[in-house]
């Protein structure tokens, strides 16, 4: 007698049990989401990571002949990195607007899409969190529509990275002789400073406007390290940044950094929408190693920043009189 061996896969003679179908189906089910999550997730992977720059703002961010550089470039370049993504830099300019401030301007970049992420942003309090008003325009960047024709973003709750260096300000100098020169010993020097700046209003302020004879106020449309160069004055106070930027543009310039340095810090990071968390706290990987390492100094000293150890809290509170006044 022939027996026939009935499959256990089989509720019958070549039919399927009911229960072994529905896992079946459940299991094709399975790996095809699974398979639209893979795609999806090589699809972000392939998408770039979008950063807002200010645009020609040597020696954080600028370009030249279509080439990226910078140390806020070099930054982003290894947060691509950390999150497997390509990098793509949108370069943006900011422009005094009675409507807005750059905290507004950054905001509505970061919540209308055109980007991620956005560098070289003031870690204080006052520009963190929700937003000041509901909403703002953006400021102008490539593919924008002119202004009137920009809609009004609604703005959403910004976060900061931790920093990556602290805004300084101090006293640039034409003569060799002069370059141990501080507020206190600066005698009759002449000092040039620029109206409306904080630098300016520290320098007016100095022991009770003890410099104020002395000091020679340049416009905001005017350079003050050209009229420096040009003996119009003695020494002038500025921010670190500007003066790196002068060098860069002036490499045969005399002009150097005097040994003051005013003690007021402003941490300097990378902000995004509260949403975007994960990103932020890989930025946050990245700088405490490159800090750790000393990579982060090595790309200050390459991109020609002179890099300034950002300080504790790394969110400041708003800038008083008494941080002006301190020496």
């Amino acid at each position: 007698m022939r027996l026939r061996l009935r499959s256990q896969r089989t509720g019958g003679r070549g039919r399927t049990s009911p229960g072994a179908g529905a896992a079946w189906r459940a299991g094709r089910r399975a790996v095809a989401g699974m398979a639209l999550a893979l795609a999806a997730f090589a699809a972000f992977a392939a998408e770039p990571l979008t950063v807002c720059m200010a645009e020609d703002n040597p020696p954080l961010s600028y370009q030249v002949k279509g080439e990226d550089r910078g140390l806020d470039v070099r930054v982003a370049r290894a947060v691509a990195e950390e999150v497997g993504r390509p990098l793509r830099i949108v370069y943006f300019e900011s422009k005094y607007e009675m409507e807005s401030t750059l905290s507004q301007e950054v905001n509505a970049l970061l919540s209308s899409g055109v980007c991620e992420l956005a560098s070289g942003y003031a870690l204080m309090a006052s520009e963190l969190g929700p937003p000041g008003r509901p909403t703002a325009r953006t400021p102008d960047y490539p593919g924008a529509k002119r202004r009137p024709q920009r809609p009004w973003v609604p703005l959403g709750t910004l976060i900061g990275s931790r920093p990556y260096h602290a805004m300084a300000m101090g006293l640039v100098v034409a003569d060799p002789g002069r370059a141990d020169m501080t507020l206190a010993t600066a005698g009759d020097a002449r000092i040039g400073v620029v109206t409306g700046t904080l630098a300016g209003t520290a320098a007016a302020l100095w022991r009770g406007g003890k410099l104020r004879p002395q000091l020679v106020s340049v416009s905001q449309n005017a350079d003050v390290l050209e009229q420096l160069e040009a003996h119009r004055f003695d020494a002038a106070m500025v921010t670190l940044d500007r003066f790196d930027a002068w060098r860069l543009a002036h490499e045969q310039s005399p002009l150097r950094r005097a040994a003051y340095v005013h003690p007021l810090r402003i941490n300097m990071g990378f902000v995004a929408r509260s949403e975007s968390a994960p990103l932020v706290a890989a930025v946050d990987r990245v700088l405490e190693r490159a800090l750790a390492s000393g990579d982060l100094q090595r790309w200050s000293e390459s991109s020609g920043v002179s890099w300034v150890a950002p300080v504790e809290p790394h969110v400041g509170p708003t800038i008083g009189l008494p941080d002006l006044l301190r020496e």
